[in-house]
């Protein structure tokens, strides 16, 4: 692992009242641990999954629009009001990188498009042609395939947004392939990519930041019901709306 710990710097905090810093998991918040060099964060939406993610994007020099360490666009909301409050340890230091936002790849894809360079170089990383000329998914594996590898520190946000079930395989066996140079922290709520083996899971939906096993998380539980009874899901789903 490159990052070791992230420590968040409490007493620096001007207003624990206020988003994000009110959060209920910061409450109890002094640091977080990668043991493994695949870490997946879970939990419901506004939990701060992307919260935590951008704050480390920031303090790696990552665009946190999206995006790496030379990345110059910006999109609304994109920055980060935790990244001064964190101090991340590493062991030892990398700077190459990349911060993946779904919700803004289509903006990182246009950025590419109206940089000035020769395009045979400047899509040399994504395949060899514009990422508006691929679709979603293909775009993303034309990221991870041609750009991805080497020491480096890889932070996704809900990378199956756009991927199939046969293209979240892909995408562990890029990140299998990967391992054992490259480090992932990948906040997801895929039940496919939590199943990737040895990974950290970490927990956003309690007061404590907590790991937990795979087989405990809601994603494994939920889809496994389903899977094993559909009809008996949608039934007691449309009780509800009857009642």
């Amino acid at each position: 692992m490159y990052l070791q710990k992230v420590s968040y710097k409490r007493q620096q905090v001007p207003d624990s009242s206020i988003y994000p810093f009110n959060i209920a998991w910061m409450e109890n918040f002094q640091c977080l641990e990668f043991p493994s060099n695949v870490t997946f964060f879970v939990g419901e939406n506004g939990t701060g999954k992307l919260t935590l993610l951008e704050a480390i994007a920031d303090q790696c020099d990552f665009n946190t629009a999206g995006g790496g360490r030379n990345s110059y666009f910006e999109v609304d909301q994109a920055e980060s009001a935790l990244g001064e409050y964190i101090r991340l340890s590493w062991s030892p230091k990398v700077t190459k990188g990349f911060f993946l936002r779904a919700e803004t790849f289509y903006h990182y894809a246009s950025y590419i498009d109206a940089l000035e360079d020769i395009p045979s170089r400047k899509y040399a990383a994504y395949g060899g042609k514009s990422l508006h000329h691929q679709s979603h998914g293909e775009s993303f594996l034309s990221l991870f395939n041609n750009s991805f590898g080497g020491k480096a520190i890889y932070l996704l946000d809900e990378p199956e947004a756009s991927l199939s079930p046969v293209r979240q395989l892909s995408l562990m066996k890029i990140i299998k392939d990967l391992e054992d140079t490259a480090q992932f922290i990948i906040a997801t709520h895929s039940p496919i990519l939590l199943g990737y083996p040895n990974a950290t899971i970490y927990n956003f939906d309690n007061d404590d930041l907590e790991t937990i096993r795979y087989e405990e998380t809601i994603h494994y539980i939920l889809t496994k019901r389903f899977l094993q009874a559909p009809e008996l899901i949608l039934k007691e789903l449309f009780q509800e709306d009857e009642e």
